[in-house]
């Protein structure tokens, strides 16, 4: 008999804000990460930047479907992880979190797609072993994985991807993980 291996779940990483970091696991192949700007334009009105990150999540989802071998009118992303955070240094930073927080939701219940927060603590104690690590550890702590990141949120975004996969029962993939 030929048996088809089973693929992999796909997973998305976001670290939300003005500029946000993503990194995606696929089904069939390597990660993917970077780093998007959400940063509203020149006369445009306060929810154009939410409508664009709502655009972009379903770029991402076609995305994830056209590396597998699910049709194409299904939701492949298996989960959403993002970064929760609980402490923010300016009102506009909470109030653009906050929007995108609700966009991304949303958009995963229409999707009926799991999602969860996870703690920024709970995310640099798993990258760097310390829970207030800065910006530059978990960029190290990326790169010594073999990740070639030149950006605060991108690194954030493969630390919180590297945390959800390590939270599988599945020795292989724990085994991936270590090893990048």
């Amino acid at each position: 008999m030929n048996y088809k291996s089973t693929p992999r779940l796909v997973i998305l990483a976001l670290d939300l804000g003005t500029t946000t970091g993503w990194a995606l696991r696929s089904a069939n192949g390597p990660v993917a990460h970077g780093f998007v700007s959400f940063k509203s334009q020149r006369f445009e009105g306060g929810g154009m930047r939410y409508l664009r990150f709502g655009r972009w999540l379903d770029d991402m989802l076609a995305l994830s479907g056209s590396e597998s071998d699910a049709p194409t009118d299904s939701a492949v992303i298996g989960a959403v992880y993002f970064e929760e955070v609980r402490r923010h240094l300016g009102v506009d930073a909470a109030h653009v979190y906050g929007g995108l927080l609700a966009t991304l939701t949303a958009w995963c219940e229409r999707h009926q797609i799991p999602y969860q927060g996870v703690p920024v603590g709970t995310i640099k104690r798993h990258a760097t072993g310390k829970g207030n690590a800065g910006k530059a550890e978990v960029i190290a702590a990326m790169k010594a994985l073999g990740h070639p990141v030149t950006d605060d949120n991108e690194a954030d975004a493969l630390a919180l991807l590297h945390w959800a996969l390590a939270q599988c029962t599945d020795p292989a993939l724990s085994k991936e993980v270590r090893h990048g």
